[in-house]
């Protein structure tokens, strides 16, 4: 899932999000139903028939989320999905993505730049260096609280520690891998 959500105009939103099946030769009933599912469950099926510039940005997020989960990855790479989002939208779909990535237990890798974004969404924060990139910092982030309400973990005391803690490595080119 990339930085923006790449849906063709000229393809529905259903359209968009069975492509990777049907380049694949892999758009069964079984997975018809897994996407029609997939649309109902992220808030998208009345949506089906609409063209992407009928949706909001994070309607156009969770489609291209959609599209990526119909392949059934074992993986989700997910780099700065977010971005293009206005930062009211931006916490809203994030925690809708991380929330529903957690649901089916798929492993994600999220690439960002927002060191906010990653401290409220991540279970695990890898820094790495300049170029050549190495891991310059790795830290197990963990929250007594749900993570539903991004704007809640932020205020956490935990938050501001995790915080503090990434910016000074983040902050210390003394560091190395």
């Amino acid at each position: 899932m990339l930085q923006r959500d790449h849906l063709f105009e000229w393809r529905t939103v259903y359209q968009n999000v069975t492509l990777g099946l049907e380049l694949t030769h892999s758009l069964t009933e079984e997975n018809k139903g897994y996407i029609l599912k997939l649309l109902e469950d992220y808030g998208l099926y009345g949506f089906k028939d609409k063209k992407p510039s009928e949706l909001s940005g994070g309607m156009r997020q969770r489609a291209a989320l959609i599209r990526t989960m119909a392949i059934h990855p074992d993986l989700l790479l997910l780099d700065e999905p977010f971005s293009a989002l206005d930062f009211q939208t931006r916490l809203s779909v994030s925690a809708d993505i991380a929330n529903i990535i957690r649901q089916t237990g798929k492993t994600a890798l999220l690439i960002t730049h927002d060191l906010s974004e990653a401290i409220t969404l991540a279970d695990r924060v890898i820094v790495l260096s300049r170029r050549p990139a190495g891991v310059k910092c790795e830290m197990t982030i963990h929250y007594d609280i749900g993570r539903e309400d991004p704007l809640a973990v932020r205020g956490t005391a935990a938050y501001q520690t995790y915080f503090n803690q990434l910016w000074e490595v983040l902050t210390d080119d003394k560091t190395t891998a």
